[in-house]
Protein backbone atom coordinates (compact mmCIF):
# COMPACT_ATOMS: atom_id res chain seq x y z
CA UNK A 1 0.00 0.00 0.00
CA UNK A 2 1.77 3.09 -1.01
CA UNK A 3 1.29 6.36 1.14
CA UNK A 4 -0.33 9.44 -0.98
CA UNK A 5 -0.41 13.00 -0.46
CA UNK A 6 -3.96 13.54 0.56
CA UNK A 7 -3.21 10.43 3.78
CA UNK A 8 -0.66 12.27 5.15
CA UNK A 9 -2.16 15.01 5.52
CA UNK A 10 -5.17 13.30 6.75
CA UNK A 11 -2.83 11.75 9.58
CA UNK A 12 -1.21 14.81 10.28
CA UNK A 13 -4.44 16.44 10.96
CA UNK A 14 -5.51 13.71 12.40
CA UNK A 15 -2.96 13.71 14.94
CA UNK A 16 -3.55 17.57 15.77
CA UNK A 17 -7.45 16.32 16.33
CA UNK A 18 -6.01 13.99 18.93
CA UNK A 19 -3.42 16.37 20.62
CA UNK A 20 -6.71 17.99 21.06
CA UNK A 21 -9.27 15.39 22.03
CA UNK A 22 -6.40 15.00 25.16
CA UNK A 23 -6.05 18.36 25.93
CA UNK A 24 -9.99 18.26 26.43
CA UNK A 25 -9.44 14.97 28.53
CA UNK A 26 -7.08 16.98 30.72
CA UNK A 27 -9.15 19.90 31.09
CA UNK A 28 -12.67 18.45 31.64
CA UNK A 29 -12.08 14.86 32.80
CA UNK A 30 -9.02 14.68 34.75
CA UNK A 31 -9.72 18.94 36.47
CA UNK A 32 -6.69 20.56 34.56
CA UNK A 33 -7.83 23.81 33.08
CA UNK A 34 -5.68 25.49 30.69
CA UNK A 35 -3.75 28.30 31.10
CA UNK A 36 -3.12 31.28 28.93
CA UNK A 37 -0.05 29.59 26.89
CA UNK A 38 -1.90 26.60 26.97
CA UNK A 39 -4.85 28.08 25.16
CA UNK A 40 -2.56 29.59 22.65
CA UNK A 41 -1.23 26.12 22.03
CA UNK A 42 -4.98 25.07 20.67
CA UNK A 43 -5.21 27.62 17.73
CA UNK A 44 -2.52 26.14 15.48
CA UNK A 45 -3.96 22.61 16.05
CA UNK A 46 -7.88 23.84 15.24
CA UNK A 47 -6.44 25.64 11.96
CA UNK A 48 -4.64 22.00 11.28
CA UNK A 49 -7.75 20.25 11.73
CA UNK A 50 -9.34 21.96 9.43
CA UNK A 51 -6.94 21.77 6.78
CA UNK A 52 -7.15 18.57 7.25
CA UNK A 53 -10.88 18.91 6.27
CA UNK A 54 -9.78 21.06 3.32
CA UNK A 55 -7.21 18.44 1.97
CA UNK A 56 -10.25 15.88 1.46
CA UNK A 57 -11.22 18.10 -1.33
CA UNK A 58 -8.13 20.22 -2.49
CA UNK A 59 -4.86 17.56 -1.40
CA UNK A 60 -2.60 19.96 -2.84
CA UNK A 61 0.93 21.03 -1.42
CA UNK A 62 -0.20 24.30 -0.72
CA UNK A 63 -2.77 23.29 2.42
CA UNK A 64 0.33 20.86 3.41
CA UNK A 65 2.84 24.08 3.65
CA UNK A 66 0.27 25.43 5.58
CA UNK A 67 -0.21 22.22 7.80
CA UNK A 68 3.01 22.42 8.23
CA UNK A 69 3.08 25.98 9.22
CA UNK A 70 0.50 25.24 11.90
CA UNK A 71 2.09 22.35 13.52
CA UNK A 72 5.33 24.53 13.47
CA UNK A 73 3.36 27.33 15.56
CA UNK A 74 2.10 25.29 18.19
CA UNK A 75 5.19 23.57 18.85
CA UNK A 76 6.68 26.80 18.77
CA UNK A 77 4.29 27.99 21.52
CA UNK A 78 4.89 24.88 23.22
CA UNK A 79 8.56 25.29 23.02
CA UNK A 80 8.08 29.21 24.71
CA UNK A 81 5.64 27.25 27.29
CA UNK A 82 8.24 25.08 28.62
CA UNK A 83 10.64 27.78 28.77
CA UNK A 84 8.69 29.54 31.37
CA UNK A 85 7.83 26.05 33.09
CA UNK A 86 11.34 26.10 33.87
CA UNK A 87 12.07 29.29 34.93
CA UNK A 88 14.59 29.84 31.62
CA UNK A 89 12.68 33.03 31.54
CA UNK A 90 9.64 34.67 32.14
CA UNK A 91 6.13 34.25 30.23
CA UNK A 92 3.55 36.40 30.22
CA UNK A 93 2.76 38.51 33.05
CA UNK A 94 -0.64 37.71 33.14
CA UNK A 95 -0.47 34.24 33.71
CA UNK A 96 3.64 33.90 35.46
CA UNK A 97 3.91 35.21 38.83
CA UNK A 98 6.72 38.15 38.96
CA UNK A 99 9.29 38.03 41.69
CA UNK A 100 7.50 39.43 45.14
CA UNK A 101 10.48 40.82 46.71
CA UNK A 102 10.49 44.38 47.90
CA UNK A 103 6.75 44.62 47.44
CA UNK A 104 4.54 46.45 50.33
CA UNK A 105 2.03 44.21 51.71
CA UNK A 106 -1.07 46.00 50.15
CA UNK A 107 0.95 45.51 46.42
CA UNK A 108 1.45 41.83 47.35
CA UNK A 109 -2.04 41.18 48.27
CA UNK A 110 -3.27 43.41 44.89
CA UNK A 111 -0.69 41.16 43.15
CA UNK A 112 -2.42 37.69 44.49
CA UNK A 113 -5.93 39.16 43.87
CA UNK A 114 -5.21 40.07 40.66
CA UNK A 115 -3.49 36.59 39.97
CA UNK A 116 -5.01 34.26 37.54
CA UNK A 117 -6.62 30.64 38.39
CA UNK A 118 -4.10 29.10 36.40
CA UNK A 119 -0.29 29.87 36.20
CA UNK A 120 1.73 29.34 33.25
CA UNK A 121 4.50 28.78 35.30
CA UNK A 122 3.54 25.93 36.89
CA UNK A 123 3.93 22.17 35.54
CA UNK A 124 0.46 20.65 36.42
CA UNK A 125 0.94 17.56 34.77
CA UNK A 126 4.51 15.36 33.44
CA UNK A 127 5.47 12.04 32.16
CA UNK A 128 9.21 10.93 31.91
CA UNK A 129 10.14 14.86 32.82
CA UNK A 130 8.36 16.28 30.18
CA UNK A 131 5.26 19.00 30.71
CA UNK A 132 1.86 18.69 28.60
CA UNK A 133 4.02 21.88 26.80
CA UNK A 134 6.86 19.99 26.08
CA UNK A 135 4.94 16.53 24.72
CA UNK A 136 3.16 18.88 22.48
CA UNK A 137 6.17 20.70 21.02
CA UNK A 138 7.53 17.35 20.22
CA UNK A 139 4.67 15.23 18.90
CA UNK A 140 4.10 18.73 17.08
CA UNK A 141 7.02 18.65 15.38
CA UNK A 142 6.73 15.14 14.26
CA UNK A 143 3.10 15.98 13.18
CA UNK A 144 5.23 19.14 11.01
CA UNK A 145 7.15 16.23 9.52
CA UNK A 146 4.23 14.62 8.26
CA UNK A 147 2.96 17.64 6.65
CA UNK A 148 6.52 18.47 4.88
CA UNK A 149 6.29 14.88 3.61
CA UNK A 150 2.64 15.51 2.46
CA UNK A 151 3.64 18.73 0.75
CA UNK A 152 6.62 16.78 -0.77
CA UNK A 153 4.91 13.98 -2.31
CA UNK A 154 3.74 13.81 -5.89
CA UNK A 155 0.38 14.41 -6.34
Amino acid sequence: MTVNRRMLMLLAAGGSLALMLGAFAFQYIGGLPPCKLCIWQRYPHVVAIALGAVALRFGNAAVAWLGALAAFATAAVGAYHTGVERGWWEGPTTCSSGPIGGLSTDELFDQIMNAPLVRCDEVPWEMFGLSMASWNMVISLVLMGLWIAAARKPA
